[in-house]
């Protein structure tokens, strides 16, 4: 049916309030940012502002501390995602063969997820803390050592506790994700492979993982971007400390717009971590449609 003058109006007017607030807080916030990438914005000029061309995108490149926070995300991005995929997927592997209570376990593996990133931050930062539960545990306890160990106050401690509430906080997402893809392969095709006397490795292989492979490319894609905003659990935990030394992208970011006050440095910043992501987008659809040839 074609639509009159009169119905496509109704329908321009029914949409004009989300698209109002789609533009006003979403659409405008990042043309503005953008222009502020190529201004001195700060706090000294906020009124006054200094055209500056790429000087700001140039400062974040040649920023060491920019270069080590993007190094540690990246290192958390690789080491999450797939921790995160892994073991979701075993999971949905072993539910999706489970005929009693799998309502129960969904839901059990599913809590960390609901669970908030400030309780969960709260609560590793207190095991992991030097006089937290772990170090009483290891010294009052089991006796193997001698003195807190001081986990959250070195650069690799504290990025390793992060990747582990990471992936922990994950799991439950990617076998909800998984498990649904799962029960949507065809039982004829396993059945057909174990005429042929395929086991549960081939059958994993060659029907489970190419049937699913569009889910994989989406959890993929999402928890890459999702790595790249890692943000409560470091701000949580280790505050970007010692020294800058755990900060990633975003809480790196953070401290430039609110604690020196260089928005415009920030506002580059936020533009070249979504350059990245989008590079990696498409590096990750790339390597997938490749292995369809």
């Amino acid at each position: 049916m074609k639509l009159t003058n009169k119905n496509k109006m109704q329908i321009f007017i029914l949409l004009l309030p989300g698209l109002l607030t789609f533009a006003i807080f979403t659409i405008y916030p990042i043309i503005k940012l953008f222009v502020m990438s190529f201004f001195e914005w700060d706090f000294g000029s906020i009124f006054n502002q200094k055209f500056i061309g790429l000087e700001n995108y140039a400062d974040v490149l040649s920023d060491k501390y920019f270069r080590m926070a993007f190094v540690n995300t990246l290192l958390y991005t690789v080491v999450t995602v797939p921790g995160q995929m892994v073991i979701g997927l075993g999971i949905a592997l072993l539910l999706n063969k489970v005929i009693k209570f799998k309502v129960g376990y969904r839901v059990l593996y599913y809590l960390p997820v609901i669970t908030s990133w400030v309780v969960a931050s709260l609560i590793f930062r207190y095991v992991f803390n030097t006089e937290g539960l772990l170090n009483y545990f290891l010294m009052n306890i089991l006796h193997l050592t001698s003195e807190n160990v001081r986990w959250l106050d070195t650069r690799a401690g504290g990025l390793c506790v992060a990747m582990l509430l990471g992936i922990w906080k994950g799991i439950g997402w990617n076998m909800v994700v998984f498990l649904a893809a799962l029960q949507t392969v065809p039982s004829e095709l396993y059945e057909a492979a174990a005429i042929d006397g395929a086991g549960a490795v081939k059958k994993f292989f060659h029907i489970t993982l190419p049937s699913i492979k569009g889910t994989i490319l989406f959890a993929l894609v999402m928890l890459t971007i999702g790595g790249f905003n890692v943000f409560t659990s470091i701000k949580m935990i280790t505050g970007g400390g010692p020294a800058h030394q755990t900060d990633m992208i975003l809480t790196w970011m953070y401290y430039k717009a609110f604690s020196t006050g260089e928005f415009g440095y920030a506002a580059a910043l936020s533009f070249i971590t979504t350059l990245v992501l989008a590079v990696l987008a498409v590096i990750q659809f790339r390597l997938m449609s490749n292995k369809d040839n």
